[in-house]
């Protein structure tokens, strides 16, 4: 089974090796078919990336590492300006 990608922007990077990441998921109400936008945050281990707030990271499903850090940044998409 392929491992499960997302690319979200880095809300903080304070914690040693983890940054906390927000995507933004827009999908259709059930009945009134309106689109609508939800935003999530993921914890998501990282090694080596020079990583800052405000960039954008995709991440890949990983091994739990803690009780809430599943996922694995792996490279920057896009720095903040």
């Amino acid at each position: 089974m392929p491992k499960k990608e997302k690319i979200g922007q880095i809300i903080s990077a304070k914690m040693d090796h983890t940054l906390v990441v927000q995507i933004q998921e827009y999908k259709p109400h059930p009945k009134y078919k309106k689109i609508i936008g939800t935003t999530k945050k993921y914890k998501a281990h990282y090694e080596n990336l020079e990583c800052a707030v405000g960039d954008e990271v995709k991440l890949i499903e990983n091994r739990p590492l803690s009780k809430t850090k599943l996922w694995k940044a792996v490279e920057i998409t896009k720095k903040a300006t």
